[in-house]
């Protein structure tokens, strides 16, 4: 089981016996997680659609609990206490459900550690599991702690398979970063990546992002898949890291820089 995933399942196990808390309900695959990791069981009255797919981080722990669609009429039919998400549900869904006196907690966007420590404890607070959330926290400030320095400055280029790459103020940087390695993107926050410019100076690692999920017909197309880049990436050494710990700022961002930190310690210059 992936470090962090075991640390979640501990904790969930330790919750098992807990009194019943508040009714709660996830309205996307990244709330998910939270609400997997966090709330007791018995007090878990939906999940999205998405908890069991194979993207999702805790997809095992999600089996045998009711999915639920993002709509009014589905939220309101699991009658929730509170309600967790990140981007799912419209601003009208938010606004009818605290209008019926739904708790509602966002988890925000994340550059960082900081802010994945921030979204940890403002969803543990406003499911009463404070303790969960800090073990939580715990966890990933070890993982991280334990993959500072290896890659020794090294350079690394972040190729996603839809072709975009990921620059400074962004949690994969601050990932990056975590296992001691330069970031080599050029821009700020999101870009799309310059074939050429890959093709005449390459970088001598690449981590390769989401290149484990099922593409679209339009993906399977897209500079990400270019055969000339599939060429580059395969002649130069590459992390591929699963979509799963990628696609939310939670916690598990902390196992990304640990397999970073583990190739580092075993390819030493």
């Amino acid at each position: 089981m992936r470090p962090l995933a075991a640390l979640a399942g501990a904790a969930l196990m330790m919750a098992s016996g807990a009194a019943a808390g508040p009714r709660v309900l996830s309205l996307d695959q990244c709330a998910d997680q939270y609400v997997l990791a966090m709330a007791p069981r018995a007090d878990i009255v939906g999940l999205s659609t998405r908890a069991r797919n194979h993207d999702s981080y805790l997809r095992n722990e999600a089996n045998g609990l009711p999915e639920r669609r993002a709509t009014a009429e589905s939220a309101l039919a699991a009658a929730p206490d509170v309600v967790v998400r990140y981007w799912g549900g419209d601003d009208r869904l938010v606004a009818d459900l605290e209008r019926r006196g739904v708790r509602v907690l966002t988890i925000d966007d994340a550059i960082d550690f900081a802010g994945v420590r921030t979204n940890i404890r403002k969803v543990a607070d406003g499911l009463g599991e404070r303790a969960a959330g800090e073990r939580l926290v715990a966890g990933m400030d070890a993982e991280r702690a334990a993959a500072a320095g290896a890659g020794g400055g090294r350079g690394i280029y972040y190729l996603t398979s839809g072709g975009d790459t990921l620059g400074p103020a962004t949690l994969i940087d601050a990932m990056i970063g975590a296992a001691g390695f330069t970031n080599l993107a050029p821009h700020p926050g999101y870009g799309v990546i310059s074939l050429e410019r890959l093709l005449l100076d390459p970088p001598s690692l690449f981590v390769l992002g989401f290149y484990d999920d099922t593409l679209d017909a339009n993906e399977r197309w897209s500079v990400g898949r270019e055969a000339a880049l599939r060429r580059l990436t395969a002649r130069r050494a590459s992390v591929s890291l699963p979509g799963a710990i990628l696609g939310c700022p939670a916690w598990f961002v902390a196992d990304g820089a640990a397999s970073l930190a583990a190739w580092a310690r075993t390819h030493r210059r």
